[in-house]
């Protein structure tokens, strides 16, 4: 761990301060994230197996086309991309030669951030000796920002809430020190994450002393002298005296000023060092966000996930906590206007949703015959209702699409469903008796 560190030692301060850390949020300082505190890199391997993919056994293959003179191209000359080269989003980084056409098809890189290639592996050949499987591990930079989270080693996790300019952060009255990480003293009691206390106390007494400290809980980290008695009861006995000899409080606190008003905290603030780390959960990673995208084949609604570009579920819940609000218009709006807007033909005089079919008139064909190669506007259709056979009682009405699919699956099961419009008019009395 001393080689290979997962995190860093921040100053960390327990402090009510702005409200921006309020639950488990935290507050960073700017400044020592800008002089490069929790910044890293993530690594992601691309596995591209040529052969699992080839269709009607027509073999494909890593190659680049002869044809290209681009010398600056990210693509090497057998296809697969330079080691070291920063590319970025849909940016050709591998091209596939197809065997049976010549065809070249370029891959183009997803996501909204640059990647740069970090390294190029090949996994074999096939009986010719063509490359069929690599693997491309690509490094993405990722600096803190809002919304990442962040650990203690004692499971004190919590989120970015805000990167606070240093200028206005609370500072030391004795070393005039800063602290790197605000975090709320309200996530200590309920967790009783005690040991992240004691480690912030140990640390601070370690680092002004120059040696590791032993920082057991309840016993002292000082061996025990030749009458079996120890010279401390407790680590914090020990760490106490150590602190005062060089000017600190003997309890790790210290009076802090404030960095928006200059004038003196009214009490006295715990802050020392605590190794800290930066968790994989990162803000860029989970966002979602979507303005029209692809929909559902079968119910005209926007699919789900992430990575296809779809939108998040608007569910019951919701549905239910806008109704107790009494908010339909914005209801109306996400469930039909944004959602599967569709407008129906449906007959007024039997309720049908299913019976509309186009008829076209004379008049219709007239006009397209006589404007022919003029653009003009299309002719509206006529509808007509298949079990009334007029077009009497044709009335539009605007529905979410999910609802005409109801009401075909009922068809299918012999269940009319009858729409009864506000403007229905009576059916024409007829001959026969029902």
């Amino acid at each position: 761990m001393d080689e290979f560190p997962s995190g860093t030692n921040a100053i960390v301060a327990v402090l009510s301060y702005t409200g921006y850390d309020m639950e488990d949020a935290m507050i960073l300082n700017k400044s020592a994230v800008d002089r490069g505190m929790f910044r890293g890199d993530i690594f992601q391997t691309e596995c591209i197996d040529l052969s699992a993919k080839r269709t009607e056994n027509v073999p494909e293959i890593f190659a680049k086309s002869p044809l290209s003179r681009d010398t600056d191209n990210v693509i090497d000359s057998d296809g697969l991309p330079r080691v070291g080269e920063t590319v970025v989003p849909y940016e050709q980084y591998y091209s596939i030669y197809n065997t049976l056409t010549g065809a070249i098809r370029p891959v183009r890189l997803k996501g909204t951030e640059p990647a740069a290639i970090d390294y190029v592996a090949l996994n074999g050949t096939n009986s010719k000796g063509s490359l069929q499987k690599v693997n491309i591990r690509l490094r993405r930079k990722r600096n803190p920002i809002i919304g990442d989270k962040f650990s203690s080693r004692h499971g004190q996790k919590g989120v970015c809430s805000q990167l606070w300019p240093d200028i206005d952060m609370p500072f030391s009255a004795n070393t005039g020190m800063r602290p790197d990480l605000i975090i709320n003293p309200h996530a200590f009691p309920s967790r009783m994450t005690i040991a992240m206390l004691i480690e912030s106390i140990a640390a601070k007494a370690g680092s002004v002393h120059g040696k590791f400290i032993d920082a057991t809980p309840f016993a002292s980290s000082v061996k025990e002298d030749g009458e079996n008695r120890c010279k401390y009861d407790s680590i914090v006995d020990e760490l106490g005296p150590m602190l005062a000899s060089y000017g600190f409080n003997h309890h790790g606190t210290e009076v802090l000023y404030s960095g928006l008003f200059g004038t003196e905290l009214q009490f006295e603030i715990f802050i020392g060092p605590v190794y800290y780390q930066r968790l994989r959960h990162m803000v860029s990673d989970k966002f979602q966000v979507r303005t029209t995208g692809r929909i559902d084949q079968v119910t005209k609604q926007p699919i789900g996930g992430r990575k296809h570009g779809g939108g998040i579920r608007f569910g019951e819940m919701e549905r239910d906590a806008l109704l107790a609000h009494g908010a339909s218009y914005l209801l109306h709006d996400r469930l039909h206007t944004c959602s599967d807007y569709h407008v129906a033909d449906v007959c007024s005089l039997c309720g049908s949703l299913l019976s509309a079919t186009v008829i076209k008139s004379d008049t219709q064909k007239k006009s397209k015959r006589h404007l022919l190669g003029v653009n003009t506007v299309r002719p509206a259709k006529n509808f007509t209702c298949q079990a009334c056979q007029t077009n009497k009682g044709m009335e539009t009405v605007a529905m979410p699409y999910v609802f005409r699919y109801l009401a075909a699956e009922l068809a299918a099961m012999n269940i009319k469903l009858d729409l009864r419009l506000s403007n229905r008019r009576e059916a024409p009395p007829s001959n026969e008796s029902c």
